[in-house]
């Protein structure tokens, strides 16, 4: 029997390359299985930006009413497990194999991506688990990636920004309507930005999907710590500040409630789950900060910040948490990724700069990196050999008023989530494992 390791591998190479979006290999595989729509609520997450966010928000308030929720994102960090959570519980490695070895068994000639055999793990996990709800994170556009063979109850669209155009087009309006193949006729719509392409609403009524467009059909409003939700169902007018940090959480947390609230005479969630589950919502690596473990150290701040409006929004926060000292940057960006717009994004914002490599087919290195954000920066900028070595060399020049500001990729992030660890600056996070189903399920 394969390890998990093995596992990976083989799945890595079965496919001649990394991307290739489209349904046909994964409804061929489900058909062999004899798989069928999930019978429970599905709420599918896709945009630009933000998808986790709402994704974690959906299924906290949902977890918080008591229901069993499946979530389903990538990538991950630092464990290929933490993309599968069946009712707040990692996948354990014992039903991945299981779910790997019936795919296997199924597939025969079809050639799976490493991302296709990931997404049908977490179906057939999800089929046996006795869930109340799933939440799905769409990995890449919408239309033609894997997540899409399943038909949602609710499909949320949270923004649209310039990313993966290799893939989905050089202009907004083309990934719009990669995102938009997302909708189904007669399934609400939720938009989760104040400006959205056009061609979003076009679609969406061109399928007679009930539209719900943030200040539009649901409103919030913040003062004084509180913020009120007015959407088309429900009314909420003293909920707790989310969680998560940034003002962006409060539209990321306002659309998840107008996806939940569309869920209502299936599941009822009461206004005491909504308000619990966005105030005790966590995720790793989204303006994650880490006060410092001891005296004289620096507080650090991680960011999977990979695009020009992701890095745009955390630029927003850094300023709107202003500090006494210096804010130092570990960066490394993938080499599809508009590495320049990045840098200008963040220009006013860092005091010196670290940049490193990412290893593998998209990775870059980091002088080729340097290079490139060097005409958008004016402060310091230093290559370092890979992230351990960039949060090193950081740290050492860093005083207790400091900030150190991770970002640039899961790839980046995740190699200093490990670091600070390993240093007892980051404390291990511990979930439970779901097991794997009774053999025959």
């Amino acid at each position: 029997m394969r390890s998990l390791e093995q596992w990976l591998a083989h799945q890595a190479r079965v496919h001649p390359h990394p991307v290739d979006l489209g349904l046909e290999r994964l409804e061929r595989v489900l058909d062999r299985l004899h798989w069928r729509q999930p019978a429970v609520p599905v709420i599918t997450v896709a945009g630009t930006n933000g998808k986790g966010s709402v994704t974690a928000f959906c299924a906290a308030m949902l977890g918080a009413a008591g229901y069993r929720v499946g979530t389903f994102t990538s990538p991950h960090f630092r464990d290929y497990r933490e993309r599968i959570r069946v009712h707040g519980a990692q996948v354990g490695t014992d039903a991945l194999l299981w779910a790997f070895e019936r795919i296997e068994s199924a597939r025969g000639e079809v050639s799976l991506t490493f991302f296709e055999y990931n997404a049908l793990a977490a179906l057939l996990i999800f089929e046996t688990a006795k869930l109340d709800a799933w939440v799905l994170e769409i990995g890449m556009g919408g239309r033609l990636d894997a997540v899409n063979v399943v038909d949602p109850t609710v499909a949320v669209v949270v923004s649209i920004g310039l990313d993966h155009q290799e893939f989905l087009g050089s202009a907004l309006e083309d990934i719009a309507r990669e995102k938009a193949g997302i909708f189904r006729r007669d399934t609400p719509a939720v938009l989760g930005s104040y400006e959205m392409p056009p061609v979003l609403e076009s679609i969406a009524r061109a399928l007679g999907a009930p539209l719900k467009r943030l200040g539009r059909e649901y409103t919030f409003t913040q003062r004084a710590g509180r913020w009120h939700y007015r959407g088309t169902r429900w009314d909420l007018p003293d909920l707790p500040s989310p969680a998560l940090l940034g003002d962006i959480q409060f539209c990321n947390a306002a659309t998840a409630i107008a996806a939940v609230e569309e869920l209502a005479p299936r599941l009822a969630v009461p206004a005491a789950a909504v308000a619990r589950g966005a105030a005790s919502v966590s995720l790793m690596g989204r303006f994650q900060v880490i006060r410092a473990a001891l005296p004289g150290q620096p507080t650090w701040i991680l960011d999977v910040a990979h695009n020009p409006d992701a890095a745009a929004v955390l630029a927003r926060n850094l300023r709107a948490l202003p500090i006494a000292g210096r804010t130092l940057a570990v960066c490394a960006i993938l080499a599809d990724k508009d590495a320049a717009g990045v840098a200008a994004q963040l220009r006013d914002c860092i005091d010196a700069w670290w940049v490193t490599s990412i290893e593998g087919a998209r990775g870059t290195s980091g002088a080729v990196l340097a290079a490139r954000i060097a005409p958008q920066i004016a402060a310091p900028l230093s290559v370092a050999h890979d992230v351990a070595a960039a949060c090193t060399a950081a740290l050492a020049v860093a005083g207790p008023l400091d900030r150190i500001v991770v970002f640039g990729s899961f790839h980046t992030v995740g190699p200093a989530m490990d670091w600070l660890e390993a240093r007892g600056m980051l404390p291990a996070e511990t979930l439970p494992e779901y097991t794997v189903p009774a053999r025959g399920s």
